[in-house]
Formats: structure tokens, sequence, C-alpha cells
């Protein structure tokens, strides 16, 4: 009798202590990309986190791209769900602009001070937390000889044979700055015609500017056989595919991304969201990341392997086209506008 007493005490205690602890544990929303990031960032990055910190829970709300993420935000405004989200730069200006964020600084993470120079943006209340690049793909069985140029998918070929994620998306706009330079364009704030015509000769050959469920996968079935993606997932994708899915840098160059990680106002999560910025730009997780999934680090005290940082953006600064995505936001919608008008009519 004493023992089963005894027993039923101990239970008892034991719910107790789980209840109150399962009372104090916090939620932190974190809003970033679908698809393989979502998969390896929550392997890399979020599992080791809560492990960490037992009294934390993460909640991954995935998104397709920026744009919606930065819809979210501004449908939540008056009462937001998010804590945390994870976007592109020139978007998150937006979001700055909007005054949907809180600024971070080295009272939110302290591993601020490590980033690279160009990780820290002035105009944006986000920090980058990881860099990319966008590559030229191909179906390396239906595709025998490398593309060399950007401008190859306008060949006869290649008729319906073309996936690129467009406009809104950025992997759309990059590749407007990239033809446009290519072309002879001298200033992109001022206007992209020569870029917007690039595409406009591309046009004809694109199957889809909406990639389902994204455009790796769909070069890969041979559904299409070459098209526009980032390196980072491109890496990724040309391994799990046993080599073929290809990826190249086309003599044109590239531009270089950047993913900022962003504290938003008033979030439910409180200070338990700015506990996960710090970690996420820590080098242990900025080390995870990258050999993960390849993308730059932005934290100049990780310690990438060399196998992974030379399959990285890292690898490509010399084929870099320098881009202000800051200064770019501001003209980003009169691009969008001749994209509607002057490419996708094309490709009807």
């Amino acid at each position: 009798m004493k023992l089963s007493t005894t027993l039923t005490l101990s239970a008892l205690l034991l719910a107790g202590v789980s209840t109150q602890a399962l009372a104090q544990q916090q939620t932190v929303t974190v809003m970033a990309y679908s698809g393989l990031f979502q998969e390896r960032y929550t392997k890399a990055v979020v599992e080791p986190f809560m492990k960490a910190n037992p009294g934390i829970k993460i909640e991954y709300f995935p998104m397709p791209n920026s744009a919606q993420m930065l819809g979210t935000l501004r449908a939540q405004k008056a009462a937001p769900q998010v804590d945390v989200v994870i976007m592109d730069v020139s978007v998150s200006k937006a979001a700055t602009d909007e005054k949907l964020l809180t600024k971070i600084d080295e009272k939110v993470s302290k591993n601020v001070a490590d980033l690279y120079p160009n990780a820290r943006i002035a105009d944006a209340d986000g920090v980058a937390v990881t860099f990319d690049n966008l590559v030229m793909l191909y179906n390396g069985e239906q595709v025998p000889t490398a593309p060399t140029s950007w401008l190859d998918m306008a060949k006869p070929e290649f008729k319906g044979k073309v996936a690129i994620p467009g406009m809104p998306d950025i992997q759309g706009l990059s590749l407007v700055l990239i033809l446009d330079k290519a072309r002879g364009g001298t200033d992109y704030l001022k206007n992209v015609d020569a870029g917007i015509a690039g595409m406009g000769e591309i046009a004809p050959n694109v199957q889809t500017w909406e990639p389902k469920p994204e455009v790796y996968p769909v070069i890969i079935s041979g559904q299409a056989v070459i098209g526009a993606g980032w390196n980072a997932r491109a890496q990724v994708n040309a391994d799990a595919s046993g080599g073929k899915l290809k990826a190249v840098l086309p003599k044109e160059g590239s531009v270089f991304q950047i993913n900022t990680i962003n504290y938003v106002a008033n979030g439910p999560g409180k200070d338990a969201g700015a506990k996960f910025i710090d970690y996420a730009l820590s080098p242990e997780a900025q080390k995870a990341f990258t050999e993960s999934m390849f993308y730059a680090p932005t934290n100049a005290k990780a310690q990438i392997s060399e196998a992974a940082i030379a399959r990285t953006a890292v690898k490509s600064m010399d084929k870099v086209i320098p881009v202000d995505w800051i200064a770019l936001a501001k003209v980003r919608e009169p691009i969008m506008e001749q994209w509607r008008r002057k490419v996708i009519p094309l490709s009807r």
C-alpha cells in the first residue's frame, strides 16, 4: 500500500512539473521559405535551437516567396502572428518602410558584430542571414552540351522547354538585371529596357513562369529542360538527382542575392524571437546551414569546410554584377509593370 501510494504521489508530482513546464514554454513562429529550404533549415538550425532551449518551441510557417511573406505581414499588421521572417533583402526594405519590423542590432543579437559588412544593411531593419547567386539550370540528359549564355534559353530547340520563376519572384527580376547589363544597360535604377527586351526574346520559349513545386524538380523530371534558379538549391538537387540536374554560371555573370532575417514588430513571441535570431546568426548555426545547403555564410567567424564553401556563391564573386537591392526596391513596381506588359504576353 505504501509503495503504491508513493508511486501515485510521484506520478502526480511529475505530471505537475510537466504541466508547469508546458505552461511556461514560449512559442516563436518563424516564417521562411517552403520546400527544400524548410527541410534543411529545420534540421540544421531549428531543431538544434529547440534542443538547446527546451523552453522555446519553434513553429515554422512556410511560404513560397518573399512577396507572399510581405503580404502576410501586411495583413497581420494590427495583430502580428509571426515573430521572425526570413525574406529577400529588397522585400525586407519594403517591410522596414512600412514599419512592420524591429531593427536588429547588437542589442537584439551579439552576433551582429561579427557579420560581414555587406550583411548589415543601412536602410533595412533586418540583417543578412544567407548569401546566394542565380545560376542556369539544365537537364544533363536532355541537354548534352552545357549552355554558356543566358540567352541560350531563346534558342529554337528549347521552345516550350524553359522554366523560370517569373516576377514578382526575385529570380525573374535578377534575370532582367543580368540581361540588362549584358545588353548594354548602364543604370538599372533609371530603366531596364535592355533587360526587358532580352527577356522578351526568351519568353516565347517559356513553358511556365510558376514552376511547381519549384523549378528544380521540373527540370530533373524533363517536364522542362532548362531554366534559372538559385545556386544553393541547385547544388542540393544536383546531388539528389544523381547529377541529372546541372548548374552553370553563364558568361554574362550573375547577381548576389541576400536573404535577411527580420524581427517582426510586436510579434507574440517577444524576447524568445530575439533569442532565435541570435542563434540563427551564430557561427554554429551558420556553419551547419552552409554545409547542409550551400548558402554562403554571413557571419565572418563561421568556420566552413573547404568542400562546402567551394559550392557556395563565394566561388562566383568575380562574376557577380553589383546590385543595390535597397535602392532597387524603390523601382521594383515599375519594372514589374513592364514585365506584365512586355514579357508575359510574348509567352502566351
